[in-house]
């Protein structure tokens, strides 16, 4: 098919490519997408070397599927306009999520909400994506009543400037001496800011975290407690989480349940110190867990530990399966 990438120079647009080589994805044209700025420029994918277009000549083509990763403004502008010509766009910005028309897919637990009406979809945070990969088994075995979560950020979730910006600390250049993407020094530093205040106090960030587990799990009363952290770590997030359940748990049956749900690896064996950590799992699709341990201060809640690689599940891997299951669905051709 005709596949689109709308901003395809950043650092989860290059992952996109990857990912949809990867995979296998059916591409019959490749169509890469940036600004201006970068239109003539060239990418290779698959093996082929293809010139940037504008997002202009991109629509022109009529693509059967665009994935978008080029910020909300981008996509609050253009994707509108690639679904006119019957395009499918899965948006990775923040644009889309909250909007009640449109669906926020995690294709292992909410992919039966997509219709054939369903042309702009919504890719969730990626915070949010390794975050409920494996909470959402134990939320229908035991019901999540509340989730106090606090994130340990990569600054790949700031892109390609802020990857510049650690780089250029650790070669020894003073602050101010490079582009900061960020309000003070990462490097030695970690920085309790990810995204702009809100007037209570929470980041946007953290505001993501919890509309989107609300509208994913389909269920209001879940109580979420964000603190997004951005830490001087090249790639992958980590999260501590504590969730409350209605119900009952127990860890072996928590266990058995996250060995056999699709995209989660169990590594928790604390006495020979296996426990996930995201140095080890860049370049990698699942979500691993472990540190998995009762909470002695409240019933029926748990602790655990949950790493993920942010650039391909948080963002280009999630991206790519929902276009695998719109062609299960029959809502994309198989050419």
């Amino acid at each position: 098919m005709k596949v689109a990438v709308v901003g395809v120079t950043g650092l989860v647009g290059g992952r996109m490519m990857e990912v949809l080589e990867e995979r296998n994805f059916p591409v019959s044209e490749f169509i890469p997408v940036a600004s201006e700025r970068s239109v003539g420029k060239e990418v290779t994918f698959c093996g082929q070397t293809y010139k940037i277009v504008s997002a202009q000549e991109a629509i022109q083509k009529k693509p059967d599927l665009a994935i978008f990763s080029a910020g909300a403004g981008p996509s609050r502008e253009l994707a509108p306009l690639f679904a006119e010509v019957g395009c499918r766009v899965v948006d990775n910005s923040s644009c889309w999520r909250n909007d009640p028309t449109k669906k926020l897919v995690i294709p292992e637990i909410n992919a039966s909400v997509l219709t054939p009406d369903d042309y702009i979809i919504a890719n969730p945070n990626c915070s949010t994506i390794q975050m409920l990969l494996p909470l959402a088994p134990l939320h229908r075995k035991y019901r999540i009543l509340r989730i106090v979560v606090s994130t340990y950020q990569s600054v790949t979730g700031s892109g390609n400037k802020a990857v510049a910006q650690l780089e250029a600390e650790r070669s020894g250049k003073e602050w101010g001496e490079y582009r900061s993407v960020y309000p003070y020094p990462i490097d030695l530093n970690i920085i309790p800011h990810i995204d702009t205040f809100m007037e209570d106090g929470y980041t946007k960030e953290e505001h993501k975290m919890i509309n989107e587990t609300r509208k994913i799990l389909s269920d209001n009363r879940i109580g979420v407690s964000p603190t997004t952290v951005r830490v001087p770590v090249m790639g992958g997030h980590s999260e501590s989480i504590n969730v409350q359940f209605e119900k009952p748990v127990d860890l072996d049956a928590i266990r058995r349940i996250w060995e056999g749900t699709p995209g989660v690896t169990v590594q928790d064996d604390p006495s020979q110190n296996i426990y996930p950590m995201p140095r080890y799992a860049l370049g990698k699709d699942d979500v691993f867990v472990g540190r998995l341990r009762l909470d002695p201060s409240c019933p029926d809640t748990i602790n655990f530990w949950c790493v993920s690689d942010n650039i391909r599940k948080g963002a280009a891997t999630n991206a790519v399966q929902i276009a695998e299951v719109m062609i299960e669905r029959g809502f994309l051709p198989r050419y």
